[in-house]
């Protein structure tokens, strides 16, 4: 039977991260992150969820993970999903699901972008034009090019 294992996870640092030095001199970083989900219930009121997860990173991005990382940064996991089981002091089997990450991109918060909070709340509007900035050539300055985006007849609001 075919298996395919991966999962893409974002969330925010719970912790700083943990490096660990292998005696066959591998690194490994400890990461744990908590991930929200916000919905409606039955009866209509907004409901938080949380998860949260273990992420375990090898090799030279943990040291980078481990250099640049710290509580409250968010990132995006990508990697597979491993379930460890143990026997507790009291001889219970416990269990617990992790990410082994294949990579790890460090998400930027609105604060590092510069944008105040008075930005980063405002709303755009529709009919605003969205513009994407070209890559700097070695002899030409940064641009501005205006996206142009299909016209729809129909109403829906998406």
């Amino acid at each position: 039977m075919a298996g395919y294992n991966r999962v893409i996870m974002v969330g925010n640092l719970t912790r700083d991260p943990e490096l660990r030095q292998l005696p066959s001199g591998a690194s490994v970083c400890r990461l744990n992150i908590a991930s929200n989900r916000q919905f409606r219930d039955k009866t209509g009121n907004l409901t938080q969820e949380v998860c949260f997860i273990d992420i375990d990173v090898w090799g030279p991005q943990a040291d980078t993970c481990k250099q640049y990382l710290q509580k409250g940064r968010s990132i995006l996991v990508e990697g597979r999903l491993k379930l460890d089981s143990w026997k507790d002091n009291d001889g219970q089997n416990r269990s617990k699901h992790s990410i082994v990450a294949n990579t790890v991109q460090f998400l930027s918060s609105a604060t590092e972008q510069g944008v105040t909070s008075e930005t980063a709340n405002s709303e755009v509007s529709a009919f605003d034009e969205p513009t994407v900035a070209t890559a700097p050539k070695a002899t030409r300055k940064s641009s501005t090019k205006k996206v142009l985006e299909p016209s729809f007849d129909d109403e829906l609001p998406f």
